[in-house]
Formats: structure tokens, sequence, C-alpha cells
């Protein structure tokens, strides 16, 4: 009982650092800029470590059922925290393209971040990393199509449309999805699989074991990962007020609350994705990065566009022309570089490469 007490520590730091945070939320916002910035630093770090706690969970139940199911419980996992955080953040004080942001870096930072790192450093390691080339094409266009029709066609429609558009789009991203999921799961489902050698099988299980698997149950894992969800709305709530006022006045990037959002909520992915590509498993990269990000587009999308057309209060969608350029330019990378079934570390080279340009762009205001 105690051992597994123990094992959940991060989720009791989150319960203590969200009961002292409400406790001195107040106080914090009276003592001035800094304090107000290192209280939004250790919720963030908090809510890191929560997520770490859901991520290892939703890795118990992925490892009970396996691929292509495994690696769709963790993305899930992962947007169900972006989506949480979002919805608390767009109660308060914030940027009327926090959504539109935080979905563009997530996708910087999942095909580009994440996918690119992961393919440099496994092909450093291993040279050549082979996957199933059909999981990268089918992500791409599903990733090309959803972002066109929710953040670029919304350029060009009139505003007093705004809800009727809104409303298309959610249909349209959830019978995307619908397929998509009907594909990941049923009779394609080998499209995102790839049959290792059994040499790789076995250092494939034996990275992908997380400690206490075998008496961890199903509905323990589920507990905690509602648990762990909670906590992190809870601290999302104090996180997005000190962090707003904070960084109010201080000529910091229009986007970078966006990055902390989609930060966090890809953080225990980047670990998983580089554990897998150094052990040679690069199908379960592409999964994690490409599935993450058409995740966070075709699920993050419908949600936020439902609490707008329920509070009558629209956001901005549309990318602005760079960010639909960067956009552009990494489909059509991943496109050419997740086309022949294996990865080297020149192709992850170049999707780094972009990845430091998106987070350049933001400095300068971009």
């Amino acid at each position: 009982m105690l051992s597994s007490l123990l094992k959940e520590r991060f989720l009791f730091i989150g319960l203590a650092m969200a009961i002292l945070a409400y406790a001195m939320e107040h106080s914090l916002l009276e003592m001035g800029r800094l304090p107000m910035l290192a209280g939004a630093v250790l919720i963030i770090a908090a809510i890191v470590l929560v997520s770490t706690r859901v991520a290892h969970h939703a890795e118990v139940l992925a490892s009970k059922v396996g691929d292509p199911y495994g690696t769709m419980i963790l993305t899930l996992s992962a947007v169900l925290v972006e989506v949480v955080i979002l919805a608390i953040m767009m109660q308060g004080e914030t940027s009327p393209t926090l959504v539109r942001d935080t979905i563009y870096a997530a996708v910087m930072l999942d095909i580009n971040g994440i996918l690119g790192l992961a393919a440099l450093l496994g092909g450093l390691r291993h040279g050549e990393q082979p996957y199933n080339d059909d999981s990268g094409k089918t992500y791409g266009v599903m990733i090309l199509t959803a972002m066109g029709i929710s953040m670029i066609v919304p350029e060009f429609v009139p505003p007093e449309s705004w809800h009727f558009y809104s409303a298309f789009t959610i249909g349209a991203m959830i019978a995307l999805y619908a397929l998509f999921l009907r594909m990941q799961v049923g009779p394609h489902s080998y499209f995102f699989s790839y049959a290792y050698p059994r040499a790789g099988r076995k250092e494939q299980r034996a990275e992908a074991s997380v400690p206490g698997d075998e008496s961890e149950s199903a509905p323990l894992a589920i507990a905690v990962i509602v648990i762990g969800v909670v906590l992190i709305g809870a601290l999302a709530e104090v996180m997005s007020v000190l962090l707003t006022a904070g960084l109010r006045g201080t000529g910091a990037p229009p986007a970078l609350m966006a990055i902390v959002v989609a930060a966090i909520s890809a953080a225990p992915e980047i670990l998983t994705a580089l554990r897998a590509a150094l052990a040679n498993r690069m199908q379960s990269v592409v999964n994690i990065a490409m599935g993450a990000s058409l995740s966070t587009v075709i699920l993050t999308v419908p949600v936020m566009e439902a609490i707008a057309l329920y509070t009558g209060q629209p956001f901005i969608m549309a990318m602005s022309p760079v960010q639909t350029i960067m956009v552009t330019i990494t489909l059509i990378a991943a496109a050419i570089n997740l086309n022949d079934g294996e990865t080297n570390a020149i192709e992850g080279m170049t999707h780094f490469v972009l990845f430091a340009t998106f987070l350049m762009l933001t400095a300068i205001g971009l």
C-alpha cells in the first residue's frame, strides 16, 4: 500500500501545490511581477509532474491493449490535458488567438520537435530506422485536411457567418476523427503498426515496460488519469491568472502562453518518443508525433469551437501568413521524409531546424 502511494507522489505534490496556489493567489498578485512569475513557474512544474503520472497510467493502459490502441491512448491523454488547460485559460483574460497559437505550437513541437529530434538521435545511433510508410502518409494527409479546414479557410469566412462555419467545422472534425478511429482500430490497423524483428520486439518490450505494470490494474490507471486531469485543471486556473498578470507589460511574445500549454501537454510524449527512437522503434515515434498532431487539431478544434458557439464569443482560428507558411513547409517536408519507410539523421535534422526556426520566429513576435 505504502509503495503504491509513493509511486503517486507527483499527484500528492500537485495536490499540495493546488492548495497552496489557491491560498496564496491573491497575495502573489499583490507582490509584484517576479513573485507572480515565480509562482506560475512552480505551478507549471507541478502540472508537468502530474501530467507525467497521467502519461504513465496511459502507458499502463497502452501496454495492456497493445498497438495501435496503445499509441491512441497516449495521444488522447495528452490532448485531454491540453483541452482542459485551454478551456480553463479561455475563461480568463487571454489572447483571442490562444487556441490557434496553441494548436500551431503543438504541431510544430510534435512534428518538428519530437519527430525531428527522435529521428536525429535514432539515426545517429542506428542509421536508417524502418517504419510503416502507410502511417506517415495517412497522418500527413489528414493533418493537412484538418488544418486547412479549421485554420486556413476561416481567413476567408465573413464575420457574420462565423457561427455557421464553426458548426460545420465541428461536424467535419468529428467525421474525420470517426473515420480515422475506425481505420486505426479496424481493418486498416496495420497502417499504424510495424513488425519488428524478434530482437527488436524484445528490446521494445524492455524499453516500453513501466515499473509496476503487472501490479497496476486498468481501473486504477483510469482513476489516476481522471484525478490527474482534475488536478491539472485546478492548477491551470491559477497558472493562467498569474502568468497573464506577470507577463502583462513585459513585451513577451504573444504566443508564449500557447507554447507553454503545448509544451506541458507534450512533455511526457517527448520522453516516450526518444526512448522509442533510441530503441530503434521508429513506428512508435511516428505514431506518437504524427498522431499527437492530428489528435490536437481534430479533437481540440471541435471542443473549443463548441465552447465558442455556447458562449457566443468567437476567437481567431485563421493562422497568420507566417504560421501558414511554416505549417506548409513542415507538412511538405514530412510528406517527403515519411514516404519511403525509413528515417535517418538527415531527415531528423531538417525537421529539427524547422523547429528551431519556429522558436526564432516566436521570439521575434511572428
